[in-house]
């Protein structure tokens, strides 16, 4: 057991993009993990290894479930693109490329990472799920996660937990994700308002949570990362607030035949 969370701490060595700039709230709170945090987080990325090999993708949409969003109807919180990456000796190691917010800050930056990072966080449930997508669309995705300068090109740094899926003053995690997937399909997609157009001709549907204004008052006074201005009056004061989310992602690439179901994976 030990020899295999070591090979999967080796894979889970970080390449970043872009070095966080710590903004808002203060980082000094956090605790450092638990040791049976990482051990079950390690074990639940060795588990996503094996049967991600055994798909035969060599891209898929990946998400966890790192906070409690049952409230909302939500399965997953996070998601990403994990794709093979040549490990120079003849083999492959799996990458995965997300946006991350960290410390409540308002700002977010992308990262690539390995998938034992991927499921080191404090997860809510410790649980994979990935959708395996059409060998066009992964054709399509491969090419851009490996240039890193398309890769971030519709990153926007403004970050807001609730971003209006259809407006660009801040952008989520899976909303450029979202994007981003929109722009390696489309080549003539060159900015976030050009990947939501395409996004819409292609039917996606965002998630309509129902938040109301105690909420988001309190929301949007305590934490950095939070804001609803970016919504219409018309949705926001009617408690609508529309956002994109892992479990309207997963349905949609099916509902568009762009990937097959999620798969999921469960300690």
């Amino acid at each position: 057991m030990l020899r295999k969370m070591f090979s999967i701490l080796l894979l889970c060595a970080s390449l970043w993009l872009a070095q966080p700039v710590w903004a808002g709230r203060s980082c000094d709170a956090e605790q450092p993990p638990k040791p049976a945090t990482i051990e079950r987080g390690l074990t639940l990325a060795e588990r996503t290894l094996s049967a991600l090999d055994a798909s035969g993708a060599q891209v898929v949409v990946l998400a966890r479930a790192g906070q409690d969003l049952g409230k909302y109807g939500l399965h997953y919180s996070h998601l990403g693109f994990a794709y093979q990456q040549p490990d120079g000796q003849g083999g492959h190691v799996w990458r995965v490329l997300h946006k991350l917010n960290q410390c409540g800050t308002p700002d977010a930056f992308i990262y690539r990472q390995g998938l034992g990072e991927f499921f080191l966080d404090d997860l809510w449930r410790y649980e994979a799920a990935w959708a395996v997508p059409t060998p066009e669309v992964q054709a399509r995705l491969l090419t851009l996660l490996q240039d890193t300068p398309r890769a971030v090109r519709l990153n926007s740094k403004p970050y807001s937990l609730v971003s209006y899926a259809w407006a660009t003053k801040y952008q989520q995690s899976n909303q450029w994700a979202l994007e981003t997937l929109a722009a390696a399909m489309e080549p003539g997609v060159d900015s976030r308002a050009q990947a939501q157009a395409w996004l819409k001709f292609k039917g996606y549907t965002p998630t309509t949570l129902t938040i109301g204004p105690l909420t988001r008052l309190g929301a949007r006074v305590t934490k950095a990362n939070v804001a609803f201005d970016d919504h219409p009056n018309e949705k926001r004061f009617s408690d609508h607030i529309e956002t994109v989310t892992v479990d309207s992602v997963f349905a949609w690439l099916q509902r568009a035949q762009l990937a097959a179901a999620p798969v999921q994976l469960a300690l």
